[in-house]
Formats: structure tokens, C-alpha cells, sequence
């Protein structure tokens, strides 16, 4: 399998605003509105259409769908995930309206492009979550995958997805600036073809730390990024195809102008397109940046 696709899916918020619901885990969004609900929905979806058409014009294929009006997170698709064999999983979300997001209308249009399912959103009834690509960063060419645990993110659900992909996983603790984990773990890191980007200064262990920055150096040069710069959504990135199956990275603007020159230098070895769309609002009041609005259809 691919490490990366050419195609992604996207949904175009019906409605947005912070989401009470994920407030205790994700430390990164804004709680307070300091402007009304409907400029805050007209800036996000002019964010949205401004990064949809950035893709597209670099050749990215995206398909678009409209969210729905009792799922403030909906921009953020985390519930499902697809395999170039014709697999889809179905998550477990931890918030009640998060779970809202696995729309019948969607989850038809993938079932007719990936007829393998796996639905495994009744874990929610036994009060577990894994919410898909976020809870777990996945190096398709080595089959091997990483997940910092979190509310979000249950351990057993972790094995059970390792287990049914046959990939190797390793599993660490982490601590954001708030001093709760980080909610998920494609915030504090990605991982392209030949390059990575982590924040381990967030890992709680030292062993857990050396361990996944030594397998990741394995097959990957690896850039290491401060808390600072996973506070500005810098670990939140993610490698698209574009034209001619041209490997890209794409990360917020925020993100871009936090990187440092040593940082940029590594990343220009290996792409030669960024694509920086400004989310702030989405970023401000959602929690969650660039790769979080991207589902990969393989």
C-alpha cells in the first residue's frame, strides 16, 4: 500500500462553532466566542472552500460533501478509514454529537467504492473510542503504526486495528502544555514517504520516546518540533499526491510560520509544494488544523 493518495474527502461545515462536548480533552480550541456564531460559520466556510480549491489546483482530486447542523466537528472527519483494498472502517467517537458525523447519505457513497466494512462504532456503548486516522498515524509501506493514547484513543481498540490490518504498533503516553494527553495523535505527528515530523517532547517516558524516534529513523528522516510549534498545529500536516502523482505536504498556515529555517530546509528536500491554506477559525475554534479536514480515500 501507498504511504499517500491523490484522492480525499471533505466536508463543508453546515455548522461550526467550539464544541462543548470535546472541551475536557482537546486543550487546543477556544472556548469563548468573542464574535457572533453566524460570522464565525461564514468565516470557516470561506476557509474551507479556500483550501478545498488550493488542492484542487494543485492537482489534488477532493471530493466534497455537506455536513450536518447538530455536528459542529463534522469538518474534521475522524470516524472513517480506506484501504486500497477495498476496506473501510467505521469508528467509535468519544463525543455523542462527534458520533452524529457518520451520516447514512456518506457512508452509502463509500460503501460503493469500498464494500470490505468494518463497523466497529458499537464500542461506543462500552464506552470506548478510536477515532480513526487521528488516533492512529500509520507508515502504510512498513505496516507499522503509532498512537498516543488518550480518552480518544482506547488501547484495546488500538490492538484490535493493528491486528485486523497486520501491522505492528507501538503504543506511548503523552502530556500536553495543559498537562492532559494530547487528544490525538496525528496532532503531535505525521509521517510522509521519507520524511516525519514529531513532537516527542510531549511523550511522558523517556523509553516510550527513544523507542519510536528510533524505529521512525529507521526508514525516515525525522524533524522534531517543540511544544511550541505543536501548539501552532506544526505536527498537524499531511502528504498528498498531486499532478503526476507529485508528493506534497500540506500544513496550515499557521503552522508554515512557525516552522525554523533547519525545519523548512528538511521539508524542501523532499517536497517541492507546500500547501498552506489560513484556517484560523478553524484552528481557533475547532481544536484541529490542516490533516484534520482530510479524509483519505485510497
Amino acid at each position: 500500500m501507498k504511504q499517500s493518495t491523490n484522492h480525499l474527502l471533505m466536508v463543508e461545515p453546515a455548522v461550526f462553532f467550539a464544541n462543548p462536548q470535546t472541551f475536557d480533552t482537546n486543550v487546543y480550541q477556544t472556548k469563548t466566542h468573542d464574535i457572533p456564531y453566524d460570522n464565525i460559520l461564514n468565516m470557516a466556510k470561506s476557509e474551507f472552500q479556500n483550501y478545498r480549491d488550493m488542492l484542487v489546483e494543485k492537482g489534488v482530486m477532493v471530493t466534497t460533501v455537506i455536513g450536518h447542523e447538530d455536528c459542529p466537528d463534522m469538518v474534521f472527519p475522524n470516524w472513517a478509514s480506506t484501504y486500497d483494498d477495498g476496506r473501510l472502517i467505521i469508528y467509535p467517537m468519544l463525543a455523542e454529537n462527534r458520533s452524529f458525523e457518520r451520516r447514512p447519505r456518506i457512508i452509502d457513497w463509500l460503501k460503493r467504492h469500498y464494500p470490505k466494512i468494518e463497523d466497529w462504532s458499537f464500542y461506543e456503548e462500552q464506552g470506548l473510542a478510536l477515532e480513526s486516522t487521528a488516533s492512529i498515524v500509520a507508515d502504510h509501506v512498513n505496516k507499522l503504526a503509532y498512537s498516543g493514547i488518550s480518552k480518544r484513543t482506547s488501547p484495546e481498540l488500538v490492538k484490535k486495528w493493528a491486528d485486523f490490518m497486520g501491522y505492528d504498533v507501538i503504543m506511548f503516553e503523552t502530556k500536553s502544555h495543559a498537562g492532559i494527553p494530547v487528544y490525538h495523535t496525528d496532532f503531535l505527528m505525521y509521517i510522509g514517504t521519507n520524511m516525519a515530523g514529531i513532537c516527542s517532547e510531549c511523550f511522558v517516558d523517556d523509553g516510550q520516546r527513544k523507542k519510536v524516534l528510533d524505529r521512525l529513523r529507521k526508514t525516515h528522516e525525522v524533524i522534531e518540533f517543540s511544544m511550541e510549534q505543536l501548539q501552532a498545529n506544526c505536527c498537524n500536516a499531511l502528504e498528498v499526491l498531486g499532478k503526476g502523482d507529485e508528493r506534497m505536504l500540506t500544513m496550515s498556515k499557521t503552522a508554515e510560520r512557525a516552522l525554523n529555517d533547519n525545519q523548512f530546509e528538511i521539508i524542501s528536500k523532499y517536497y517541492n509544494r507546500l500547501i498552506c491554506p489560513d484556517i484560523t477559525t478553524l484552528e481557533k475554534y475547532g481544536g484541529g488544523s490542516a490533516r484534520c479536514m482530510l479524509m483519505e480515500l485510497f
